[in-house]
């Protein structure tokens, strides 16, 4: 990570029109953000702490799942169980969504505090969950809060 960059970004636009990419993959047993298309391992691992710490350099996370992204075999709900415990910002989770179910246990696991988003597995995108059932899922989400 090149913190002066982002510093010089949160500068220019401002923090909140910033929403930083912290794309990580398991390594030792810790999520290792990474980098030049999920390749190249960082030697920053997401935490309480670092996620606090950039929190002062951004709006919004969006945080790639990378060892389930794109593969659909089910979601990290070790990383989704991180963010929700520890992100101090609004934070978007992505990766290995692949039945209705997962949203549920991205919910559960993210204590309600993380939002996702489904690519590849949606019909639309040539799988097989039907993105009409996402969206209905998504406004009875919405119902239940303003209930």
């Amino acid at each position: 990570m090149d913190l002066e960059r982002l510093k010089d970004l949160v500068h220019v636009v401002g923090k909140q029109r910033l929403v930083l990419d912290l794309s990580c993959r398991k390594k030792e047993g810790r999520y290792a953000i990474v980098t030049d298309r999920w390749q190249k391992f960082s030697d920053v691992y997401l935490d309480e702490k670092v996620l606090d710490f950039l929190a002062g350099y951004a709006d919004e996370f969006l945080i790639h799942g990378v060892d389930v992204e794109g593969k659909k075999l089910g979601i990290d709900e070790e990383l989704v169980a991180l963010l929700g415990r520890h992100s101090p910002i609004p934070v978007t989770y992505a990766g290995g969504v692949t039945v209705m179910n997962d949203l549920e246990r991205i919910k559960l696991a993210g204590m309600g505090r993380v939002d996702v988003t489904v690519g590849s597995a949606l019909d639309i995108f040539g799988g097989n969950l039907p993105y009409k059932d996402v969206v209905e899922w998504h406004y009875s989400q919405q119902e239940a809060l303003a209930a």
